[in-house]
């Protein structure tokens, strides 16, 4: 990404002279804390001590202190003739909220939409989706591929892998039943879920079933599932219409810490 574009929206922001708080450590919270949220991304270049004079309307020596403050936090690295370039690699916190309102959304929206399976079968999985359930070799997985509507219409394509689905695992079961239903049925209590939200375009089999064109695009979820023993019982990747589903969160920061 070019530096223009990095740094556009910084350059927009303004430093307090009235502050009791200096004005090079004005500037140096700004530039970490955009380094920090992955705004600078690790490898930019920083502009130069002129161009930070100059944008924030403050000396030379007042942008040098701030980049080697940088330096000394180990979030940049300065060279001569060569520049400042940001050397910290953001990774995303993932978010942590309570399980058991989540299951109960789920268990809710599974109890009002109607099913439809199009794929029900023991069968051994991508190489990928095997390695993440350590499975042993020649072992298999319930693959189910599914779709759910809600007054005739189409709302999700689910495509999921299953371990430990033994009971209730044939075609009218899971047409009639919440997959939570099916998984205690059989002995087994989510304990630990993982997501991950992204967007993809429609395949023309998604495509199809969804009601949309080809490309068309769609909210992409990927959730694994885990047992009380943190044991990988469930791979699930949902597609759905943004028309018709939203994924909501409304979270409070934890007092507790």
């Amino acid at each position: 990404m070019s530096f223009d574009s990095q740094f556009a929206s910084l350059a927009q922001s303004q430093l307090d002279n009235g502050s009791p708080t200096p004005l090079y450590f004005q500037l140096y919270s700004l530039l970490k804390k955009n380094i920090l949220n992955g705004s600078l991304e690790d490898g930019s270049q920083l502009p130069t001590e002129l161009n930070l004079s100059e944008t924030f309307n403050i000396s030379r020596i007042t942008a040098k202190r701030a980049l080697d403050e940088l330096a000394a936090d180990g979030l940049v690295a300065r060279r001569r003739a060569k520049g400042t370039h940001v050397t910290h690699q953001y990774q995303p916190n993932p978010i942590k909220a309570p399980l058991v309102g989540m299951l109960q959304e789920l268990e809710f929206m599974g109890q009002h939409s109607d099913a439809k399976v199009i794929e029900l079968l023991n069968t051994r999985p991508p190489a990928n989706i095997a390695k993440e359930f350590d499975l042993g070799e020649g072992e298999t997985l319930l693959k189910m591929t599914r779709v759910r509507s809600r007054q005739h219409e189409a709302f999700g394509y689910y495509s999921s892998w299953s371990k430990g689905l033994h009971k209730l695992n044939d075609k009218a079961s899971i047409e009639s039943l919440t997959r939570l239903e099916i998984f205690r049925e059989n002995g087994i209590e989510i304990k630990h879920v993982k997501q991950i939200l992204s967007a993809s375009a429609a395949t023309p089999e998604v495509a199809k079933e969804l009601g949309v064109d080809v490309g068309f695009p769609l909210l992409n979820l990927t959730r694994q599932s885990y047992d009380e023993n943190e044991n990988l019982v469930d791979y699930l990747n949902a597609l759905y219409h943004p028309d018709r589903f939203q994924y909501r969160m409304d979270l409070t920061p934890d007092s507790a810490g």
